[in-house]
């Protein structure tokens, strides 16, 4: 009974997590996002420079950002589940950038039971990606990147945590236009995959994998008057079968140079929100974004996140 429950939470954990018909399979904690400026815009930054996390959108969009950044975002999520993600990335001169991050995610206060139905204990479980990232820029107008992602995922099986490991990896390009379009092209969770030995657990236990599925997406922005529009297309598929289509849009209205008005529609979820652009040591080296999210049937999100460039 107990390891039931546990599976029954974990799989909720993956289908609620991302609002969509591709919730249910592996590594979806990627697939959410992570600042409150992105889910605010509808998470389509294939192309956008996001402060403190534009590897985690595209890693080839690195080089074109100058100076190094930190990103810290905190997702407060219903039916006890948590998203936490933390970045810095920094030039390396000439035409290179580098960047390390940290996404977290997991569901608390599972009611551990034993087998004759009696509460035991609270459980939790987890997933993480620890990501390294690398772009060099090639011309003035191309850039090429790679994350690499190692993946853990942690499940309570009676005395004994399960975990599930393995390593992923991201491919970028991004180009600018003469006319001032971005333009990029990312493959997302090429390879990435859990490795489960289940050996300790059960008596004829063995290794199988848990594949995430590829993502393939075009993106664009640009400008258009006071507004700052951004938009990408993609592609879902798992070991050769097309699993469906993603469209996620958006856009940003800057008011008075230092505040921002955002919404968009990505993830079958509509989204909005606000961001402040403020100086700590430099002019505008700070920035604190909020976005709200409702998921049908889940309840309502709310993303903070604080970005630091200096």
């Amino acid at each position: 009974m107990k390891e039931k429950l546990i599976k029954i939470s974990a799989i909720l954990l993956i289908s609620t997590v991302n609002a969509s018909s591709f919730g249910s399979y592996s590594g979806s904690f990627l697939r959410m996002g992570t600042s409150a400026r992105a889910i605010a815009m509808g998470n389509g930054f294939t192309s956008e420079l996001d402060n403190g996390f534009t590897a985690y959108h595209n890693p080839a969009s690195l080089p074109f950002s100058s100076k190094r950044q930190i990103g810290f975002s905190n997702h407060f999520l219903p039916l006890d589940r948590r998203l936490m993600a933390a970045s810095f990335s920094t030039p390396l001169p000439p035409t290179a950038s580098l960047s390390i991050g940290w996404i977290s995610a997991g569901v608390d206060k599972i009611d551990g039971r034993n087998s004759s139905g009696k509460h035991t204990q609270y459980l939790s479980t987890s997933e993480n990606a620890f990501v390294i990232s690398f772009a060099q820029r090639f011309f003035p107008w191309l850039s090429i990147g790679m994350n690499l992602k190692i993946l853990q995922h942690q499940l309570p099986i009676n005395s004994t945590d399960l975990a599930g490991k393995g390593i992923g990896v991201d491919f970028g390009i991004r180009m600018n236009t003469k006319s001032g379009v971005k333009l990029a092209f990312m493959v997302q969770d090429l390879n990435s995959r859990y490795q489960w030995k289940t050996d300790k657990i059960y008596e004829r236990g063995k290794v199988y994998i848990d594949q995430f599925p590829t993502i393939i997406r075009l993106g664009t922005n640009f400008d258009y008057k006071n507004f700052h529009i951004v938009g990408d297309f993609g592609a879902l598929s798992n070991q050769g079968q097309i699993l469906g289509y993603s469209l996620r849009f958006g856009g940003e209205y800057k008011y008075l140079n230092n505040y921002y008005i955002r919404a968009g529609l990505g993830n079958r979820r509509m989204s909005v929100g606000v961001g402040l652009d403020w100086s700590l040591f430099r002019e505008k080296d700070g920035r604190l974004d909020y976005a709200f999210v409702y998921e049908n049937p889940a309840g309502a999100a709310h993303i903070f996140t604080y970005a630091f460039t200096f």
